[in-house]
């Protein structure tokens, strides 16, 4: 979910802030500002995001698992910086700072993204195909570094930022801009997944026109610019509050201290302490650990949620690949593969005031303890159910593909030119064509006319023609050519989009005909002209010209079939996500929220290393075995989250900090009454030894 994990992202350092001093009040302009320039910066990191891994399949020319590793490698990284940039803002540069000087290097990304996009800087030939390849490579990996360490440095720092702009009475003020502040969020991200994919749809380039990935980028590059900017002209009306120290930081020492003390301590003639945090009483005062042992013992229950991620990110690497071997036509819009990622956000804004204001109500209603930890079992559940449901429609899709020959087994094509049956035999084999223009496929020896052995990309369609006239024919498609094909040969493939096609086809004399056909998604055909194909001026034959064999057919699974995954992981998104991070609020001290935050983003990137891992080490044959792999690892780790859950106690942190904080002034009165029987003691004791020496002197 968008907005809860940019919640997650955006607040490291907002509950530790000390600050000292009234503020100037808050200015409507600079929170105008940082606004505009969140909706900006989410905009440019879902829009590249949302087409990244059809970038690496069909630019890069990786396989699905390659291209499924280093997405989710990116995503992890974009995850783990968090943790840098809340130490960088909240230690040395502050967090304005820490903002412009990030967002500088996440332009930068965005901009070589861009640029390594653009098939032309290396197509010397001019043929379409980048010539070195490694160029566009090595640009797009230090693209996607940049950007990692930029969108990911600036999480924690900018609602942070921006809650900085309020002084402590302006609550209700601040809850308004949080407010808007995630509308934002889920603005830009919306917006991105739907706009994006349509740009990089159109086609574009000097040489040749293909799918135009420069632009892709390139917007959402421009958007990022407009970002820094936006936030810089700004900067006179915001309240920057100077760096203080970040807690993680104390926190991590306070852990490290407390293991190396016991470590020296480890004689078993040294007396035990109740809790292995204890061996750090003799340098941090007893509050900070007793609240570091609330945050741990949160931090243990979070161990197996990074599996939820492993499943819920791969909406943006499998589910967009699967979407690539579906039918995106939905009548009067076609959707490409990579907007099925808007049912996501869609659901979102459907599904959370759903949940809020008819299910959970009526779970209470029922007398059910639905308690937070409950909630996320149950989310774990139901995206588990969402990878059976994309295991099952896969299972549909791979019933629709076809089935090429093994490498010690090549199909070889006959077709019947002569007007009788007539039988062919090539060593074992034998068979017959009984009729003209027959056509027969057998698995024998290699292929003839160079076949395809793979689905056509992107969604076009393979269409070649065989020439059964007596003559040579010229055929064209839109701007699109099959040159000049000889009588009783084979032209070579050209891709053509869904939809009608129109075929010119002009014979050796000059005179032509038109041939119309629609089309679907990534089919592959082989039209044959017979010999007494007529040519007549001004005619268009919508099918009857040509023979048709389906050499691959078209995807015929409809992508409304992902729609029950999508609602599935949402609604285990909505329970899991949300309920998640009320939890962590709920149970974690007062000023260590931050470090809350950063464990659950760490959840995340966890998660999607666990994606890239099985990736790359699982060889498992099929589809359709990964997702039930994955659904079933998740309810394994589910069950284990469960007993967990069984024995966790909630606590209450307030309380428990409370309680400490009146204990300190006990503690201060015995030691005080100490000192004063002490002073007692002493003043007496001065006392008999001055009337000591009093009666010596009389003596």
């Amino acid at each position: 979910m968008k907005d809860s994990q940019s919640h997650s992202c955006c607040s490291f350092s907002a509950d530790k802030e000390k600050k000292t001093g009234k503020k100037k009040s808050v200015s409507c302009g600079s929170i105008f500002f940082i606004v505009v320039n969140e909706f900006c910066e989410r905009f440019s990191y879902y829009g590249m995001r949302a087409v990244l891994v059809l970038y690496f399949k069909y630019f890069l020319k990786w396989d699905d698992d390659f291209s499924t590793t280093i997405y989710h490698t990116f995503v992890a990284l974009c995850y783990l910086s968090p943790i840098l940039g809340a130490i960088i803002a909240d230690s040395w540069l502050g967090k304005f700072k820490t903002i412009v000087y990030l967002s500088i290097v996440y332009t930068a990304g965005q901009v070589i993204m861009a640029v390594g996009a653009i098939n032309d800087i290396t197509d010397g030939n001019k043929d379409g195909t980048p010539d070195n390849m490694t160029f566009h490579i090595a640009l797009s990996m230090v693209g996607l570094l940049l950007i990692a360490l930029g969108t990911g440095g600036i999480k924690p720092c900018v609602a942070a930022f921006g809650g900085d702009q309020f002084n402590d009475d302006q609550e209700k003020q601040r809850s308004t801009f949080f407010s808007i502040f995630y509308l934002s969020i889920n603005a830009g991200s919306l917006l991105s997944t739907i706009i994006t994919p349509i740009l990089r749809a159109q086609k574009c380039g000097i040489h040749t026109q293909q799918q135009c990935y420069p632009l892709a980028f390139g917007v959402p590059a421009a958007l990022m610019v407009v970002s820094l900017i936006v936030f810089i002209v700004g900067s006179g009306m915001y309240n920057k509050t100077a760096p203080s120290g970040n807690i993680m930081v104390k926190v991590c020492k306070c852990i490290f201290f407390a293991i190396m003390n016991r470590f020296h301590n480890r004689s078993s003639q040294i007396p035990k302490r109740e809790h292995w945090l204890d061996w750090a009483e003799e340098k941090y005062d007893k509050l900070l650990i007793a609240q570091v042992k609330m945050v741990l013992k949160v931090l243990f229950l979070y161990i197996p949620l990074p599996m939820f991620w492993a499943l819920f990110d791969q909406q943006g690497s499998r589910w967009t690949l699967q979407a690539t071997t579906m039918d995106g036509n939905f009548g009067l819009m076609v959707i490409q593969p990579d907007q099925m990622q808007t049912v996501n956000p869609i659901l979102i804004l459907i599904m959370v005031p759903v949940m809020d204001f008819i299910i959970y109500p009526l779970i209470s209603k029922c007398k059910l303890n639905f308690t937070p930890l409950r909630k996320i079992t149950v989310g774990m559940f139901l995206a588990g159910l969402a990878f059976v449901a994309a295991a099952l429609v896969q299972l549909q899709i791979d019933a629709t593909l076809p089935d090429f020959p093994s490498s010690t087994e090549q199909q070889a094509k006959f077709i019947n030119m002569v007007n009788r049956p007539i039988n062919i035999t090539a060593g074992k084999y034998a068979f017959q064509l009984n009729s003209h223009m027959d056509f027969l496929l057998r698995n024998v020896f290699w292929l003839q006319f160079g076949d395809i052995v793979a689905k056509p990309e992107e969604g076009a369609n393979a269409i070649r023609f065989f020439n059964g006239f007596g003559m040579t024919l010229n055929i064209t498609v839109g701007e699109e050519g099959f040159g000049n094909i000889v009588s009783k040969n084979m032209s070579t493939y050209v891709d053509v989009p869904q939809g009608t096609a129109k075929f010119v086809i002009k014979n050796a004399a000059g005179s032509t005909c038109v041939f119309k056909r629609e089309f679907g998604f990534g089919s592959s055909y082989t039209f044959i002209i017979p010999p007494n194909v007529t040519f007549e001026e001004n005619v268009t034959f919508e099918s009857n010209l040509c023979k048709l064999i389906a050499d691959i057919k078209a995807n015929s699974i409809h992508m409304a079939w992902q729609i029950p995954q999508y609602f599935l992981m949402t609604s285990g998104e909505v329970v899991f996500s949300v309920t998640g991070l009320e939890f962590s609020y709920s149970q974690a001290p007062s000023n260590m929220k931050a470090v809350l935050q950063a464990g659950w983003l760490l959840t995340v990137a966890v998660g999607n290393i666990i994606v890239l891992i099985v990736a790359e080490a699982a060889t498992l044959p099929d589809q359709w075995a990964e997702y039930v792999l994955f659904a079933a690892l998740l309810v394994l780790v589910c069950i284990i989250f469960a007993i967990m859950a069984y024995f966790y106690t909630y606590i209450d942190p307030v309380k428990i900090e409370a309680d400490f904080a009146n204990l300190e002034p006990e503690d201060e009165k015995k030691k005080n009454l100490e000192m004063t029987k002490k002073d007692m003691v002493e003043n007496h004791d001065e006392k008999k030894r001055r009337s000591s020496n009093e009666d010596k002197k009389i003596e």
